[in-house]
């Protein structure tokens, strides 16, 4: 089959629609930092919030939106991926990932995960594949790993005798040590064939303290959990794998085609980023 599906668990039934409006999800916080319109009152307030918190917030949000794309173009084009599976993908926000692997590939077969039952209905009616290739919506949440990996959208979207190109972009801070987030990116690792890839991006405290000291207490009080790790703490995520040139950089800094002039300063971002490969 080839477009656009829109998948879940046999047997499982269909997502309702989170009528707790009144509720953040960081999916729709997300929405309207970038610009968007996908959100309600309560997303705006947290990201409100944060704004007074941090004016340069903003900025996390479009420099993190700029290394997705720039990271799937090398894996598209100099790795030579064809399959992509997007865990917390979030609203669609053009350019999509199945967009950018897309144009250069129109082959390439890309899955969606994320578990807001608004963010997979606007995935559903938003996210157009080429015909060549195939765009998977997959109702889950990344915690719950047995259920992704046994799921129809991935056994017949991904074929895994071939290379794979994980993306877990602006996720991982929303995943508590209690969560234990390294045991979750390893056991996605090992289940990755050998010449697969992880793109991870993450925010960070380590250029301004004070700053992210306050943002994630702002989120809590609206009820979004957000847990902030030092370049130290993000390392680790990429164990075992062979980080490509720059190695774990600010988003902004990672293969930018922009004047160095130009660039944000880092505490403005203050998100890193890291393209690994499963040798």
């Amino acid at each position: 089959m080839t477009g656009t599906d829109w998948m879940r668990v046999p047997d499982e039934p269909l997502p309702q629609i989170d009528l707790r409006i009144d509720l953040p999800h960081p999916a729709r916080v997300y929405d309207y930092l970038l610009g968007g319109k996908d959100n309600f009152a309560a997303d705006r307030a947290v990201a409100e919030a944060s704004i007074k918190a941090n004016p340069e917030v903003r900025a996390s949000a479009v420099e993190n939106r700029a290394f997705l794309a720039r990271a799937i173009r090398y894996l598209a084009g100099t790795a030579g991926i064809r399959q992509f599976i997007d865990i917390g993908a979030g609203l669609p926000t053009s350019p999509n990932t199945h967009e950018v692997a897309q144009a250069i590939t129109p082959e390439s077969r890309i899955i969606y995960v994320d578990h807001d039952p608004i963010v997979l209905t606007h995935g559903r009616a938003l996210l157009t594949s080429k015909p060549e290739g195939k765009s998977v919506y997959l109702d889950a949440d990344l915690r719950d790993l047995d259920k992704i990996l046994s799921s129809q959208a991935v056994q017949q979207t991904l074929d895994l005798s071939q290379p794979v190109g994980l993306l877990l972009l602006a996720v991982m801070h929303f995943i508590p040590d209690s969560d234990e987030p390294y045991d979750l990116v390893r056991r996605l690792v090992d289940w990755l064939p050998r010449g697969s890839y992880l793109v991870l991006s993450h925010l960070t405290p380590d250029f301004d303290p004070e700053t992210w000291a306050t943002i994630p207490a702002v989120l809590a009080e609206g009820g979004v959990i957000m847990h902030v790790r030092s370049r130290a703490e993000i390392e680790p995520f990429f164990d075992g794998l062979q980080l490509i040139e720059p190695g774990v950089q600010v988003v902004s800094r990672w293969r930018s085609d922009v004047d160095p002039a130009d660039l944000p300063d880092d505490a403005a971002v203050s998100v890193y980023g890291g393209v690994a490969l499963k040798p």
